[in-house]
């Protein structure tokens, strides 16, 4: 069985992380896609928040599995049999950052392979943090990411202008 994973911190997730999933699930058997707890990061959104969504947009895919990791991703990797990491490229300037990333991972456990795939051209322009600071302003994210989530996107948003607002 070929088994690939699809780590990520998913912040929100967004149409071009699931084209890259999509397209991940039609080249192996089973995909992990595992989110990362990254402590150095500030996510807007939990752990649990970010499953959640992601199984709303990959629930029509049988072949994929969505569960949180913390920790390295080859490591988990291991832990799944996997015999790939899949990594999503929008533009020359991801290369760089990944290539590294690549070749650490190479390093650290030389049977697990780095799939690089270039997303749709309709999505390479977009980042979980562009969209979350478009939302932020009250903007309209629609074309990037999915009804349900551009509603939480809202709703994080007045929580949090609200809380600020009570602070002044």
């Amino acid at each position: 069985m070929r088994i690939s994973v699809c780590p990520g911190t998913f912040d929100p997730v967004t149409y071009g992380h699931v084209d890259i999933i999509e397209r991940a699930s039609k080249l192996f058997d089973h995909v992990y896609v595992a989110v990362m707890r990254n402590p150095d990061k500030k996510p807007l959104f939990s752990v649990a928040e970010r499953v959640a969504m992601l199984d709303n947009q990959l629930s029509h895919l049988p072949n994929v599995t969505v569960e949180s990791f913390a920790g390295l991703a080859v490591e988990y990797a291991h832990k799944k049999g996997a015999i790939a990491i899949v990594r999503g490229l929008r533009a020359v300037t991801d290369f760089e950052f990944e290539f590294k990333l690549a070749a650490m991972n190479r390093n650290l456990a030389a049977d697990v392979e780095t799939v690089f795939m270039m997303t749709s051209s309709e999505y390479s322009f977009i980042s979980s943090s562009a969209i979350k600071e478009v939302a932020s302003l009250g903007g309209d994210v629609s074309k990037w990411v999915s009804p349900p989530v551009a509603a939480q996107l809202y709703e994080k948003f007045r929580e949090t202008d609200g809380d600020r607002h009570e602070s002044d």
